[in-house]
């Protein structure tokens, strides 16, 4: 019998709870935290999908760097090479002039040194002409052939 009034009791129970409405509290309870679960569901969604679009742009703003970078190491690249050929070309270029430069000295050196050979020849020429002509003719007329000869060799060898 214990089994009965413990079954009555726990429909009284029952009954007094459904009449002062704990169960509508606990089902507005129950949705109230259904609503919060929705809502830190949506938001959970919201910030992820606001993360995918955040980590998008930061992969394509770090792709565009890595571009950008590769593009100024080709540049820099090409800079220097072209910078090297210049220099390159420079060095040939005064070089050439160096040499060019070089040679017009030792050019000029043998003409001066063939000149002054050809007028030491032409001066010794001339002395020894004298000297033999001196010997050979002696007066006026001797002096004025000799003049007139020595003008002549001088002329021709200059």
């Amino acid at each position: 019998m214990d089994t009965f009034w413990v079954g009555v009791a726990l429909v009284i129970f029952l009954a007094i709870l459904v009449k002062f409405g704990v169960p509508k509290m606990i089902v507005k309870g129950l949705d109230a935290r259904g609503e919060k679960v929705a809502h830190e569901l949506a938001e959970a969604r919201r910030l992820r999908v606001e993360a995918e679009k955040l980590l998008g742009e930061y992969d394509a703003k770090r792709k565009a760097a890595e571009a950008e970078a590769a593009e100024i190491i080709s540049s820099a690249t090409e800079e220097a090479k072209r910078l090297a050929a210049e220099a390159e070309a420079k060095l040939a270029d005064f070089v050439a002039r160096r040499t060019k430069t070089a040679e017009e000295k030792i050019a000029q050196a043998e003409s001066q040194a063939e000149a002054e050979v050809r007028a030491a020849a032409a001066e010794a020429a001339s002395k020894a002409a004298e000297t033999i002509l001196r010997g050979q003719m002696a007066g006026k007329a001797g002096e004025a052939a000799f003049a007139a000869g020595l003008t002549e060799v001088k002329a021709k060898l200059n």
